[in-house]
């Protein structure tokens, strides 16, 4: 769930205390909280703007998404699309808040490859529709803070990628 949580279990789970590796572990985090609260209100104050930028740029790049017969064609399933945006979005800020892609992958990737194989979704359009999202966002961001919050893009990204 977050660094903290899961170096105070395993330490539990051995019976023993945080080892002094561990302790330190849990300083870097939280030495690091301010810059991932600003990361996650940067994305959350950005919403609207980065699922704009993004399906933007994706539709530009796949136009057949949205052409007659494509996935997102119409407004029912270009607003799902655009909600299946957010939801990732908000994945990330959780994964940057906790220090753990712990949640992205039991709440995000787990089955997803499955449901949207079942609703015709090509994956290679999801994963490049987490790619142009990666891109909105990372273009908002400092340049410590796109440091910080990128791999739990790519993380996403690399689990749409894999075959589960």
């Amino acid at each position: 769930m977050s660094v903290v949580r899961d170096l105070i279990l395993q330490a539990d789970e051995d019976l023993r205390y945080p080892t002094s590796g561990e302790l330190r572990t849990m300083v870097d985090y939280l030495d690091q909280g301010a810059l991932r609260v600003s990361i996650v209100k940067v994305l959350t104050d950005n919403e609207k703007k980065i699922i704009g930028e993004s399906a933007k740029q994706l539709f530009s790049r796949k136009p057949e998404y949205v052409a007659p017969g494509g996935n997102a064609y119409g407004q029912r399933q270009r607003a799902q699309c655009l909600r299946d945006y957010s939801w990732y979005l908000r994945l990330v800020t959780y994964g940057v808040l906790a220090g753990s892609t712990e949640m992205i992958q039991e709440i995000g990737l787990v089955g997803a490859r499955e449901m949207y194989n079942s609703l015709g979704v090509p994956m290679p359009g999801m994963v490049e529709a987490m790619k142009t999202m990666k891109d909105a966002s990372l273009a908002l961001l400092s340049e410590q803070q796109m440091k910080m919050a990128s791999p739990y893009f790519d993380y996403l990204i690399q689990g749409m990628q894999t075959p589960s």
